[in-house]
């Protein structure tokens, strides 16, 4: 029988893979649907969103629920915190694309946001569960920390690049988030016991 700390590691674990798997959908359908010539539109290509969608809404909930109950005494960043800073960079990054740098506004915005916070509380959950040092948790906070600002300047530089150029920027924060994910796994695993 699992242990419950053993069970939480393993719900994060499949958030992860779960995840990777968004990020291999979503960038299938990038790739198919934004080629610079012979683009395949609508549903001949649109159904990936579907099994992406359903991915990252499962990897979201499985990481969430073992990241539940981890906050001890050994955290790093408050749940609230991390919660609210989130709310906070999504509001401020949201009204200054909008706003002072005339972006369109899109969902990958939120997404970038929404991923970086749900990759933080994850790294505190395992540092507080005792999953990972506090020298591995923030070495990982500030690559997934990196890879959010990298993301974010693909995301506000997509509309002023031509069609090759934006084509490959749209791809980056995907590959981004799944290679930080699979990093932060097979830390995990190289760790466990």
């Amino acid at each position: 029988m699992l242990s419950r700390l053993d069970a939480q590691i393993n719900q994060m674990l499949a958030g992860n893979l779960l995840l990777i798997l968004c990020c291999v959908f979503y960038l299938l359908w990038w790739l198919i649907a934004f080629k610079p010539t012979g683009a395949v539109k609508g549903i001949k290509s649109g159904w990936l969103l579907i099994p992406a969608a359903l991915c990252g809404l499962a990897a979201v909930w499985e990481i969430i629920r073992g990241s539940g109950g981890a906050q001890a005494q050994n955290v790093l960043i408050p749940q609230t915190a991390i919660f609210i800073g989130g709310i906070v960079a999504y509001v401020l990054l949201l009204a200054g694309s909008c706003f002072l740098l005339k972006r369109q506004v899109t969902t990958e915005l939120f997404l970038i946001i929404g991923w970086a916070a749900l990759t933080f509380l994850e790294l505190d959950a395992l540092y507080a569960l005792g999953r990972c040092s506090k020298g591995t948790a923030v070495f990982f906070l500030a690559l997934t920390a990196a890879a959010a600002v990298v993301s974010l300047i693909c995301y506000l530089l997509y509309y002023r690049l031509d069609s090759v150029k934006g084509y490959l920027d749209g791809m980056v924060p995907l590959v981004l988030a799944a290679l930080v994910m699979a990093a932060i796994s097979l830390s995990v695993l190289a760790h466990r016991g």
